[in-house]
């Protein structure tokens, strides 16, 4: 049998951990995660989700601020683990993910060696791409480059956005995950160096400036990619004429040719009946707003907000 640290932190992590503990052929011996941090209006400390699904099943906890701490080290390494398995947590140091005689694994949400970084889930939308996966690798120094193991693609529906795409590979990543960790149990793992590709996309960590819809730099395409890949968080959003920031939480080109509306001027002005529809022009055709969320409101309809804002100020 197996035993096996595991290490993660968001929900994302959450169907992995559950899928170990329903295999009766390991044993997870301790759990890896986050330190709490404060969140909600009284700025209590709260678990990750990894941490709260760790406590239920009574398991261990490891919350530790530095991974270089040699008392952490000293803490882990009592544990003889085997194997850790790592989803959607920090980066390791190589005194660590080198620990185990087995190794340490991680889960990553694309087919790598594309989308190696933070943020997959929301680059592959960004990009328009129709499919992803997961992947699962040996842990080496240089991030999201070890050798392969397993990996499953994922189709990517056009009504996918960031939330809906998150929850399929979750569940992929957790099966992939228990999969991989079987065939490593048996001594049956590949170990397949990455491919050298031709064009690599990263995916970096998102910022702010990552959301900002440009329509004078973009078309309405790439900008309906943008608010899908950041839908429903953290958003993609656009300055008002008023000033006010407007969140984007849906949006599709309009390609109705034959209601196309009056020459709006160029990239940037605004298009609406006041009662219906709320359109945007890019620098290639017209951004139709469905779903949207003024600062301090709740998301809403674009009929709904239309009801509530000085059409006027659209010109």
């Amino acid at each position: 049998m197996l035993n096996i640290i595991f290490m993660g932190t968001p929900e994302f992590a959450v169907p992995t951990l559950e899928s170990l503990l329903s295999w009766d052929g390991c044993r997870v011996v301790a759990v890896v995660t986050a330190p709490d941090k404060p969140a909600g209006r009284g700025r209590q400390l709260h678990g990750s989700a990894v941490k709260a699904a760790a406590e239920a099943h009574g398991l261990p906890v490891l919350q530790p601020i530095n991974l270089k701490d040699p008392e952490f080290q000293a803490e882990l390494k009592g544990y003889a683990a085997d194997l850790q398995v790592v989803v959607a947590f920090r980066m390791l140091p190589e005194v660590v993910w080198n620990m185990p005689p087995r190794g340490s694994i991680n889960v990553h949400a694309s087919l790598l060696p594309q989308y190696r970084g933070a943020a997959p889930i929301n680059w592959a939308l960004i990009h328009g791409d129709t499919q992803t996966g997961v992947t699962s690798f040996f842990l080496r120094h240089a991030i999201d480059t070890g050798n392969l193991i397993y990996q499953d693609a994922v189709d990517i529906a056009p009504e996918d956005d960031f939330g809906s795409l998150y929850e399929k590979l979750k569940v992929a990543g957790a099966a992939l995950a228990l999969r991989s960790v079987q065939a490593i149990a048996a001594g049956e793992a590949p170990s397949i160096p990455q491919p050298e590709l031709p064009e690599l996309r990263p995916a970096p960590k998102l910022t702010k400036e990552t959301g900002r819809l440009d329509p004078m730099q973009q078309s309405a395409p790439a900008l309906a990619n943008l608010v899908r890949g950041l839908a429903p968080i953290p958003t993609a959003f656009i300055q008002l004429p008023d000033g006010r920031t407007l969140k984007v939480i849906k949006a599709q080109p309009f390609s109705d040719e034959e209601d196309s509306g009056p020459d709006m001027g160029g990239a940037g002005h605004w298009y609406t009946d006041g009662r219906s529809y709320l359109r945007l022009q890019t620098a290639d055709g017209l951004l139709d707003l469905l779903d949207v969320q003024l600062e301090g409101k709740k998301r809403m309809s674009i009929q709904d907000f239309l009801r509530g804002f000085d059409v006027k100020l659209f010109g």
